[in-house]
């Protein structure tokens, strides 16, 4: 509580009992539901000179843009859906035992300014929105939108950070690695060989983690071996766990670049647990499972930025598929703060190099 309201005027609020001296709650007190609609009723703050002189630890960044999908669409909604899937206040984590808000200044900076149908200016707005992040020294946290966003949001990463070299630790059921989607170049399957082709990453310093299903096909397999890429498929988490083969995927994602992006595509999960996608695929990950990773991952890893992508509202359950996107930034976020509380560095600002 903060101050007190001021008695309205009128004889109907006297008769009511409405001119009563309630008390007034700040904005971060209220309710979760109520308010603007921030990424856990963080600071809104759009402005790049303001986000620079505040330089907080993280920024969460909307892309909220699906022209890139080829299937069910509905992901540009997904970064107003994960941002109302705050649901609960407490900043304790119980996982990694560390006051989340206490130790790390987080903040968000809005969306990309994006409009629907305009493929090439949504990738460069985007790629603009993450630069601007990734200049202040924050570690952007990205809000998709279909995966086609990682493409301008890497890039952007990958210049902020240069000559320090980034990896990809790419958790989802399709490798996304195809030349082109229905004769697309910058579609939601091929952001991951943009990417190695543009030279903004490494294939050697690429890790995949829960392929299934019929996709790609052999010859994209070939292309990416190619390339020096890593993967680990769903059937390698069954027969092997997927805490051996989580050992597996840190210890190559270390092997190599200097700092890691953290891409999440949502469909990686069980569509049981995830059902909010526009490409779901049968016999994924558990919810606790890549909640587990992504803390283990921030947690042992020089993180650059992270994205989660393909939440699709409009096919989601009770908000399940929201909330647990919702979590898993949360997670890494905790994990940054366990990081900074012990010493360890957060930020990246552009003097160090």
């Amino acid at each position: 509580m903060t101050e007190r309201s001021t008695r309205p005027p009128g004889s109907f609020a006297s008769r009511n009992g409405w001119d009563v001296d309630f008390p007034v709650f700040a904005d971060i007190a209220l309710p979760t539901y109520v308010g603007q609609a921030t990424y856990c009723k963080r600071d809104l703050v759009t402005d790049p000179a303001e986000l620079a002189r505040r330089a907080p630890d993280a920024a969460i960044l909307g892309a909220p843009f699906d022209d890139g999908v080829s299937y069910r669409p509905g992901a540009r909604f997904g970064p107003r859906a994960i941002r109302q899937a705050t649901y609960t206040d407490g900043d304790h984590s119980l996982q990694l035992d560390v006051v989340l808000w206490d130790e790390l200044d987080v903040v968000d900076a809005g969306d990309a300014n994006v409009v629907p149908a305009w493929l090439e200016r949504g990738h460069a707005m985007i790629y603009r929105k993450v630069a601007e992040v990734a200049a202040s020294g924050a570690v952007p946290f990205v809000l998709g939108g279909d995966h086609s966003i990682t493409w301008p949001s890497a890039s952007a990463v990958a210049d902020a950070v240069a000559p320090r070299t980034i990896g990809i630790v790419h958790f989802d059921a399709h490798a996304d690695t195809a030349d082109r989607d229905f004769g697309v170049l910058a579609g939601h399957g091929t952001p991951m060989r943009r990417l190695i082709e543009s030279g903004a990453v490494a294939g050697r310093n690429f890790v995949q983690v829960g392929l299934r299903g019929y996709w790609p096909d052999q010859k994209v397999f070939s292309w990416m071996q190619a390339q020096g890429m890593r993967w680990h498929k769903m059937r390698e988490i069954e027969e092997r766990g997927a805490e051996a083969v989580l050992d597996d995927a840190i210890a190559e994602a270390l092997d190599g670049p200097d700092l890691i992006y953290l891409s999440l595509d949502i469909d990686v999960v069980d569509p049981g647990m995830a059902p909010g996608t526009g490409t779901p695929e049968p016999g994924g990950l558990l919810s606790r499972e890549i909640l587990r990773a992504v803390r283990r991952i921030v947690g042992q890893v020089d993180l650059a930025a992270m994205d989660v992508v393909e939440v699709s509202p409009p096919y989601d359950q009770s908000e399940v598929t929201a909330m647990l996107a919702h979590r898993t930034v949360l997670e890494a976020l905790s994990a940054l703060a366990v990081k900074k509380r012990d010493g360890r560095t957060v930020r990246h600002p552009r003097g160090d190099r």
